[in-house]
């Protein structure tokens, strides 16, 4: 079964860096397409990064500059470097994949900037 495992959350003082990892299990890595995503309190699910299997990424307008998406195929792991955070960042990170049509979300990490 597809598991993913995230890390790295916590407090941090605004114009601070965190760095999340997500460790996946149960998919074929090297060819998954992966993602990170935030929900903050009373707010939707968004999109953060995104990485594809040949390393290609997007990012939200709202991180870009500030945030790295990166991936090691052999630890089967994606990370999410967050630099120069905002209170606004504050939020439930997730790591993401879709195998078969169907989403597969980690339990969340998170992420509190303090101004």
């Amino acid at each position: 079964q597809v598991q993913l495992v995230e890390s790295g959350g916590g407090l941090v003082q605004a114009v601070g860096s965190l760095r999340l990892s997500c460790a996946a299990s149960g998919i074929i890595f090297s060819i998954s397409a992966m993602g990170w995503y935030r929900q903050a309190p009373g707010k939707q699910r968004e999109l953060v990064a995104r990485i594809t299997s040949g390393g290609r990424t997007i990012y939200a307008d709202s991180v870009k500059g500030r945030f790295t998406i990166s991936r090691d195929n052999a630890k089967n792991t994606v990370y999410l470097q967050m630099n120069s955070l905002k209170p606004e960042d504050t939020a439930v990170y997730y790591c993401n994949t879709v195998r078969n049509g169907r989403d597969y979300w980690g339990q969340g990490t998170q992420v509190t900037v303090s101004s």
